[in-house]
């Protein structure tokens, strides 16, 4: 049985870090030291509890530029892109600060002339956040500082490939003056990360991953009555309309699916294009996708950088090379790629067209630099063909029409509807998603809701005898 684990950086085959997994005893002491904590940490005043936080990304903010190399070292992205990561972690977590005092607030309720009657919104407990490696920073924060600033105490564990940042944030609240126990990190195994997500001192569960493993997550917590949130993966889905401008929207969908070389839970899989803007669409597509830079992401100049792990980019090798034997078409020669002589995990960008939804690369997650690209000859057509799978996270809308397109969006099945958007959370919208990309949500001030219990108050004074 291993007893620890090391990062291996797909930029050169290094070893990031080694680190031992956590003892029994280690996990049982910090699960019991959180909920102690808890107790005391949940009766500091609000005020106290959001300046703790904001001191805490202060924290963060101040190492923004070795945390983002850090980054990129451990999982890839070019070094161009990863301080955005560090940038939209601060944003999120200070968006969610700033809805706290409203989202927080008791709801008063009005007098019946008997008595006062308000609902408060108490912390949960203990919360469990399960972070992967994609958006380590990004998607920790979802629900790390709403939780924190709810009264919650949270223990933290992030995916191997990236488990410096879960380090990284439990120092950060120590530097920030946040007491011991409200905010901690472990290294677990899977089969570990089960035993703690059956703990009953484990109040609420929130995991960012695979279907595979909200799954595992969920079955793990079903002997208990504690809550839990999944966000899992996605197949996303763009349509563009006739009234779209081609060339715009060709840029934008090239970065939506293209980005952190695909690997992003929103990113955009499947295109279906209205046949009469498809001829010109396709030719930027192309041409816009072959100014993609593959190389060494340490590398300012490298836009597009390394698949996380080899067995990563064979599998989406492969289901490319599944979908060309199938009848699909590849616009473009992976060896114009300069980087892609490098071999795995350096994968090119690939694009297919003349594909159909049984196809593996249409049906499920790529989760890599692969556009599927599907003419259509209606409306109708694309909502069918976007609505046909098991996934629903996101899905956009591309048109200069925006009525026709907004009138789209009732019948998209998806947590987020785009129009002339996409692989974008605004931190004031709730991220959910539907079917198999999830349960629940975060984000926005509807994200404290699934952080809190209501309790009710009912006050009146004791009936006088006559």
């Amino acid at each position: 049985m291993a007893t620890g684990f090391s990062c291996i950086s797909p930029v050169d085959g290094s070893v990031v870090f080694d680190r031992p997994y956590a003892t029994d005893a280690l996990v049982y002491a910090t699960l019991t030291k959180a909920y102690r904590a808890f107790r005391e940490w949940s009766r500091i005043p609000l005020p106290e509890r959001i300046a703790a936080c904001h001191a805490l990304l202060d924290r963060i903010q101040a190492k923004a530029d070795p945390l983002a190399h850090e980054l990129t070292m451990q999982m890839g992205r070019p070094i161009r892109y990863s301080p955005g990561e560090l940038q939209g972690f601060d944003l999120r977590g200070r968006t969610m600060l700033d809805l706290a005092a409203g989202a927080l607030a008791p709801i008063q309720l009005p007098d019946d002339g008997s008595a006062r009657r308000r609902i408060h919104k108490e912390p949960l407990g203990v919360v469990l956040v399960l972070a992967p490696w994609n958006y380590p920073w990004l998607t920790a924060v979802n629900v790390l500082i709403p939780a924190l600033v709810a009264g919650n105490t949270v223990v933290l564990k992030h995916a191997e490939q990236t488990a410096l940042v879960a380090e990284a944030l439990q120092q950060a609240a120590l530097d920030a003056g946040i007491p011991e126990g409200v905010l901690q990190s472990l290294h677990m195994t899977h089969e570990m990360t089960a035993k703690v997500v059956e703990d009953p001192r484990i109040a609420h569960v929130a995991f960012t991953g695979s279907v595979a493993g909200g799954i595992a997550v969920h079955t793990a917590a079903a002997g208990t009555f504690k809550t839990v949130g999944l966000e899992l993966g996605g197949n996303d889905a763009a349509y563009v309309h006739p009234s779209a401008d081609p060339v715009a929207t060709a840029d934008a969908l090239v970065d939506g699916s293209m980005f952190n070389s695909g690997q992003s839970c929103c990113a955009v899989e499947r295109i279906f294009v209205h046949e009469s803007v498809a001829k010109t669409f396709l030719e930027r597509f192309v041409a816009t996708t072959r100014d993609y830079v593959l190389g060494d992401p340490t590398d300012p100049d490298t836009t597009l950088g390394p698949i996380v792990r080899h067995a990563n980019a064979a599998g989406i090798r492969g289901q490319v090379e599944r979908a060309l034997a199938a009848g699909a078409r590849g616009l473009l020669d992976p060896a114009s790629f300069q980087g892609s002589a490098r071999g795995l995990p350096y994968l090119a960008p690939q694009i297919l067209v003349d594909v159909d939804d049984d196809m593996q690369v249409m049906a499920e997650e790529t989760f890599g630099p692969v556009a599927a690209i599907a003419v259509v000859r209606s409306d109708d057509e694309a909502i069918e063909r976007m609505n046909g799978t098991r996934y629903g996270l996101t899905a956009s809308v591309w048109g200069d029409d925006l009525d026709a397109a907004e009138a789209l969006v009732p019948r998209l099945e998806a947590g987020t509807v785009y129009v002339n958007r996409c692989d974008y959370l605004d931190p004031m919208l709730p991220w959910v998603g539907i079917k198999d990309s999830g349960r629940g949500h975060t984000l926005s001030a509807l994200g404290y809701d699934r952080l809190t219990r209501p309790k009710s108050v009912y006050v009146r004074p004791l009936p006088k005898e006559s």
